[in-house]
């Protein structure tokens, strides 16, 4: 079994996704067909991308630490949201999921 479908025990998570740095999908699983699952993964690669450049935006005019890498983020919406991690993306339902729960899975899971 892919390490990845145990997220989808997790409450509230319905899709979960694998993608390579240029965004191919690498595996994908749960309520979502596989062309949206590819479209999924190149969305989750374009806005880490974007968290990435502002993260360093953030940095180098602050001069603080600790702003980069960012280990993670959440595009909420009214009924679902979607949560990232490295090469991971979720897609959660907004109402009742355990966010830090799935993020913190996420971030052990991204790691193997």
């Amino acid at each position: 079994m892919a390490l990845i479908k145990r997220l989808l025990a997790l409450d509230g998570v319905n899709v979960v996704c694998r993608f390579r740095d240029d965004g191919e999908l690498v595996e994908g699983y749960g309520l979502m067909q596989r062309k949206e699952m590819m479209r999924l993964a190149q969305f989750a690669r374009d806005y880490r991308r974007m968290i990435q450049g502002n993260a360093d935006q953030v940095a180098m005019f602050t001069g603080m630490r600790g702003w980069t890498p960012p280990r993670g983020w959440i595009v909420r919406g009214l009924a679902q949201s979607v949560c990232g991690v490295a090469n991971l993306v979720c897609v959660v339902d907004s109402n009742g999921a355990p966010l830090n729960e799935i993020l913190l899975e996420m971030g052990e899971i991204s790691r193997w």
